[in-house]
């Protein structure tokens, strides 16, 4: 009886040719989806644990300001240190979660799509650590420095901000440092499809560079030095995406469209 039903539940994954049916993949992508959710709920009870901490390492960056930190609501400093709590526990499953979907994907991709497929997730969460890692140690701490002590005004005044301000400013600027950072991703994802074209990216790097600037002016206060903090790294990954894309640039040829062609021609006729 036992034998029948692990046959039964066999049947139900794997097809007579051996390939997975479509009641098999909805299974593994449940199961998958639960590790992705366990890791999440672990993860927030264990940040929740040690939350004190995680709210010390972001206000470590102000330290040498001088800011006083307040909080004007009765819970908002509790609902800070669950706001922390969630996002470190999203951190981590972020990873868990792009491994998912590699291991999901990794049966129906051929040989180099697979070496790209690793490359693109790898290399994306590790530009992303180095952008939030640049605004950590070095964006975040000359910005509070400046927009504490850089504009002289009225001594009476104190440098005293809500903590709720201070972290959602803070999760601001990694999230826009970690997203310029994948500039590099960006462009080998492009290069790949064949629309960042490396010529176009050379003869265009001048334009380019007025609009990093322009967008650095934007996004940080409003004097040179930290504007020049911004800047110059994006125009180094401008540059260094524009080798990336002279390595893995794919022009679209005839014989791809002739290859796309003869697909739709024979999922006609079937």
């Amino acid at each position: 009886m036992a034998t029948n039903v692990k046959r039964k539940k066999k049947a139900e994954v794997m097809s007579d040719d051996g390939s997975m049916t479509l009641t098999g993949h909805l299974k593994e992508l449940r199961n998958r989806l639960i590790i992705c959710a366990a890791v999440f709920v672990v993860g927030v009870i264990g940040f929740l644990a040690i939350s004190d901490k995680l709210i010390d390492l972001l206000t470590a960056m102000a330290m040498n300001a001088n800011y006083t930190f307040v909080f004007l609501a009765p819970q908002e400093k509790l609902m800070q240190y669950f706001r922390v709590s969630l996002i470190a526990a999203v951190i981590v499953t972020i990873p868990v979660a792009l491994y998912q979907v590699y291991a999901f994907a990794k049966p129906g991709l051929k040989k180099s799509e697979t070496f790209f497929l690793k490359l693109v997730i790898l290399l994306g969460l590790a530009l992303f650590v180095v952008g939030v890692m640049f605004a950590y140690k070095l964006m975040m701490p000359f910005m509070l420095q400046f927009l504490s002590t850089g504009i002289e005004g009225a001594d009476y005044i104190q440098t005293t901000t809500s903590i709720e301000s201070y972290v959602s400013l803070c999760l601001t600027m990694f999230i826009i440092f970690g997203c310029v950072f994948e500039m590099p991703l960006v462009t080998i994802i492009l290069a790949k499809m064949g629309i960042a074209n490396p010529e176009i990216m050379k003869k265009g790097r001048g334009v380019a560079i007025v609009l990093i600037f322009l967008v650095a002016a934007i996004i940080t206060p409003p004097d040179i030095v930290s504007q020049c903090f911004v800047a110059v790294p994006m125009c180094l990954l401008y540059f260094i995406s524009i080798f990336l894309s002279g390595i893995f640039y794919k022009p679209k040829t005839d014989d791809d469209d002739e290859d796309e062609d003869d697909e739709e021609e024979s999922s006609d006729e079937e």
